[in-house]
């Protein structure tokens, strides 16, 4: 599956995303036109700045939100209760999702300092994830997602940002790069927010 490039109507501004893909045709159909709404409409991650993360009104808590380690161990965003989480949904046939980890690698170094934890989660096999870490060497916490359908994963990437009080409080759809100074700040505001 390729990637669709795409113009936020609110923002005039291109995302570049990967479609998710369902074993259930009709589930698939389902999130496909809401994604699309949500894009048309520039709700998804914009606001009318531009501004590249978009606050939750009402922050969703993390639990009983869980994923897997890739030896099968469960790894509950409880466990980092304290902590800043961003979860980011990926794929290896993704090219967007691969595309901005280089920046994911570059915000975990600069924010090394910090109660910032980086989980990158994918619906594909352990096996998969394996053979990804072994070809490509970045330094990240790989989990596997079963349930990204019941999590409305419309496309990839998508990341989640969970506040040190387990909420989620902001949501994206599409390529970003997270080592940009802004995204940086984002990260640290709601890192410092529960100081």
């Amino acid at each position: 599956m390729g990637r669709l490039v795409v113009r936020s109507a609110a923002t005039d501004r291109k995302i570049t995303i990967c479609p998710v893909r369902y074993k259930n045709a009709m589930i698939a159909a389902r999130h496909g036109l809401f994604a699309l709404f949500l894009i048309t409409c520039g709700a998804i991650a914009f606001d009318a700045a531009g501004a590249p993360l978009l606050p939750m009104k009402n922050p969703v808590l993390a639990d009983p939100f869980t994923v897997r380690d890739v030896k099968g161990n469960l790894v509950s965003l409880s466990d980092f209760k304290g902590k800043v989480v961003l979860l980011n949904f990926w794929a290896t046939w993704c090219k967007p999702c691969i595309e901005e980890m280089p920046s994911i690698e570059k915000a975990q170094h600069i924010l090394r300092n910090e109660d910032v934890i980086f989980l990158l989660a994918s619906g594909e096999s352990a096996e998969e994830i394996e053979m990804f870490r072994n070809a490509h060497k970045y330094k990240f916490n790989y989990a596997r997602i079963e349930n990204s359908e019941e999590l409305n994963i419309q496309v990839l990437p998508t990341t989640f940002i969970f506040s040190p009080e387990g909420k989620l409080v902001f949501s994206e759809m599409g390529y970003n790069k997270w080592d940009e100074k802004k995204n940086i700040d984002i990260i640290l505001k709601i890192a410092k927010k529960n100081e």
